[in-house]
């Protein structure tokens, strides 16, 4: 056995133990299917070809798991399935279908692996595969990472053409006919006279029939519906008002309730005196939380205005109560004992350091609030021993685990109805919130009971993105970029996030120094180090997670070598890059923006590259710098996905995605004095306002190997290109975020 192949096994087999708590993940165990859970409650008449169809007398339905969040998942999900199917566009109904194993995310594991998206060789494909073992031996259900495409794209196709391939048989059955004679078209399967047998009169013989063991996906040249423009399914129920949120639920004798927690985060309750808010109208119980106490009552308002009323005397909080404090925490952590990871350290940095001319600078990104526009909210019904929970979330498995935990029930009584969310950036991967909820149904079972934050408690009980800092050196010579040390200090997401769920990271959290320690850039002298510090305030993935904050800590640095050393930003970044996607990106966003073209006076453009998630995506930025502040004029933003599964999406998810990087970069932190945050609502925390965003122009290129999702990816360029920018224009190299803090913005 040749060394590569003795490091893929050892790979595979160690990524199986680690994250399995040592349990060998067995051949026979991976390869088998898990049980296709649509057979479980399928009404009379209906039939079930696999885990994603479901098909009865008024049509059919695609099972579409994965969380839509805003981001387009349930029509692209679909549209994969549809295209296979060879369904007409919109000629299914779609459902999130039940928590289930059969629903794991391979993909997402991968994401926690210290091995960079550009490479291919036998161990990276070895460690994949260890991530796809270990989301299914573990029936990891869950929406994040950006890996809905990547995770969906051959498992729905395949799920469809072998839907298909049951229903061709079944049509042959039926008519007698060899199965080459026929077609399918529009939910049909069409006979060579051209008769059309629907999907709907064949359902119940092709679920008799055994499913294929190998089925064939059509080649690009006869897609129908994937790569094509394609109006998402939620866009007319969104755009009237017809769409229905977990927070919209309306059920027979609901009663309604609101919660509120120790504003210093951790922190218990050391007592309560409700006597005023009871003897408030409408006002049924309220009761006592772990951490705060919930109210009950027969409307919203009564609920909110009942929970200001009670008197808590409020524990304090376990860790650090200010932000100079944490800010200190995390200097102290710049220590060879609080060194997490080292994943990148070429040629010798220490000496080509060691002589003068070193250019050092320090680099902090803020705590970031989630702040989705629909606050935290479920709907729960306890009756007769059996659980009911509406709401949004990214980990239904996990919630259903926990809610059945938290009612001593079986898991089989807990009934999940999964509703689509306005908004969540990672904060619907907590399940705090319906736990909550599930209390206060304990407390009074039967109706159901609707609980909804504030605004004010949305961001008090917020597990926000972390606080991190960044110690740079460099030198450049002779033009160039020849040494980078980066050291960069911040709370572990993953510990944090995993701790909650009882379990513990089983290495370095790759987060901390994602979207810095994994850019494609050769340059002689490079390093980038983790320093994991204390455990402080709760942290949680935040949109495009540790990649937010480094794309901005790592891109701004460059640009100050680059600029120091004389050089083009664009220019010497593709002397250094070395992969051919992101040279491509990089090339392409130059030519966007006519990058050669010269700027009048008082205009500025920044430009920022970060590969996150494996895609390489660049960003330049143009502003005037006005007496009356930095205007944002455009950005132009160049992505390589390997497949566009639909333009029009993809370019409504970077524009989103440059409008809440720029908006956050601008804006918006979380500051804390006595553990309390100071931020309550978005007058504090505030996007980006619609006469300060730019132009966006968007170019999608598809020369990477493989498949990724979109989602995140423009999210870490569009805080440093906006930096760069600022500099060329004013010449006023910020290095902290929030900008508003040392620049004023029209």
């Amino acid at each position: 056995m040749g060394r590569a192949a003795r490091l893929a096994r050892r790979t595979f087999l160690l990524g199986a133990a680690a994250v399995a708590g040592g349990l060998v993940v067995g051949t026979v165990a991976y390869r088998r299917d898990p049980r296709n859970p649509l057979l479980d409650d399928l009404a009379t008449g209906a039939a079930s070809l696999n885990p994603y169809v479901r098909i009865d007398a008024e049509g059919v339905t695609l099972i579409t798991p994965r969380a839509d969040l805003g981001q387009g998942a349930i029509s692209v999900q679909a549209a994969l399935l549809a295209e296979e199917l060879d369904l007409a566009w919109g000629q299914f109904k779609t459902d999130p279908g039940p928590p289930s194993a059969a629903y794991y995310n391979g993909h997402v594991v991968a994401e926690g692996i210290p091995v960079a998206a550009t490479r291919a060789d036998l161990t990276v494909s070895a460690a994949r595969l260890a991530s796809d073992v270990i989301g299914k031996w573990l029936g990891q259900q869950i929406t994040g990472g950006s890996t809905t495409v990547p995770d969906a794209f051959d498992r729905l196709r395949t799920a469809g053409a072998a839907a298909r391939q049951m229903l061709l048989a079944a049509a042959a059955q039926q008519s007698g006919l060899p199965i080459g004679q026929l077609t399918t078209q529009d939910g049909a399967v069409r006979l060579p006279d051209g008769r059309m047998l629907s999907y709907v009169t064949l359902a119940a013989a092709a679920a008799a029939i055994r499913p294929p063991a190998e089925v064939a996906l059509k080649p690009m040249s006869q897609w129908r519906l994937l790569g094509k423009p394609m109006p998402r399914l939620d866009i007319v129920p969104k755009s009237t008002g017809a769409a229905v949120y977990g927070i919209d639920l309306r059920l027979p004798g609901m009663l309604h309730a609101t919660v509120r927690t120790n504003p210093r985060l951790g922190g218990g309750v050391l007592g309560i005196d409700a006597t005023e808010a009871l003897t408030l109208r409408g006002v049924l119980k309220v009761v006592p939380l772990p951490t705060g106490f919930g109210v009950i009552a027969d409307n919203t308002w009564r609920a909110f205005q009942a929970a200001e009323r009670v008197k808590v005397d409020w524990a304090p909080s376990p860790f650090t109560g200010s932000s100079a404090a944490l800010a200190a925490e995390l200097v102290d952590a710049m220590v060879d004992t609080r060194r997490d990871s080292r994943f990148r350290n070429d040629g010798d940095v220490d000496t080509a350091l060691a002589g003068g001319d070193v250019i050092e600078a320090e680099y902090r990104v803020p705590y970031l609030a989630h702040a989705p526009l629909e606050p935290m909210n479920a709907v729960v019904r306890l009756e007769a021993g059996r659980l009911d929970i509406w709401t949004g979330t990214q980990i239904p498995r996990d919630l259903v685990a926990m809610a059945a935990r938290v009612a001593g029930l079986d898991p089989s009584a807990v009934r999940l109805h999964a509703q689509i969310s306005g908004g969540s950036f990672g904060r619907r991967l907590e399940s705090d919130y319906v736990e909550q909820a599930v209390r206060l149904a304990i407390a009074h079972p039967g109706p159901p009971i609707k609980m909804t934050w504030s605004r004010e408690q949305d961001m008090a009980a917020d597990m926000p993105r972390p606080f991190a800092i960044a110690r740079a050196r460099g030198r450049v010579r002779q033009g160039r970029i020849e040494a980078v040390d980066l050291a960069i200090a911040s709370t572990s997401v993953t510990s944090s996030q995993l701790g909650r769920l009882g379990l513990k990271v089983p290495g370095p959290d790759v987060a901390i120094v994602a979207g810095a320690w994994d850019q494609p850039f050769a340059i002689e002298h490079y390093r980038v180090t983790g320093y994991r510090a204390p455990p402080s305030v709760p942290v949680s993935s935040w949109r495009s997670v540790g990649a937010s904050g480094n794309g901005f800590l790592h891109e701004c640095f460059i640009d100050e070598l680059i600029v120091r050393a004389g050089a083009d930003p664009l220019a010497e970044r593709l002397r250094l890059c070395r992969d051919e996607p992101s040279r491509a990106v990089l090339r392409a966003v130059g030519q966007m923006c006519g990058w050669s073209r010269s700027l009048p006076a008082g205009r500025g453009r920044g430009l920022a590259f970060t590969l996150s998630f494996g895609v390489p995506v660049a960003e330049v930025v143009e502003v005037t710098a006005t007496p009356r502040g930095i205007r944002i004029d455009e950005v132009f933003v160049a992505c390589d996905v390997g497949r566009v599964i639909d333009p029009v999406n993809l370019e409504a998810q970077l524009q989103g995605a440059v409008i809440w990087g720029l908006g956050h970069a601008i804006n918006c932190e979380l500051t804390y004095v006595d553990g309390v945050a100071q931020q309550t609502n978005f007058h504090q925390h505030a996007g980006l306002r619609l006469h300060q965003t730019p132009r966006i122009h968007v170019r999608a290129l598809e020369t990477n190997p493989r498949i990724r999702g979109i989602g995140e990816p423009g999210v870490p360029p569009a805080a440093p290109a906006l930096a760069n920018a600022i500099f060329a224009a004013t010449g006023k190299r910020i290095r902290e975020l929030p900008l508003v803090r040392h620049i004023e913005f029209l």
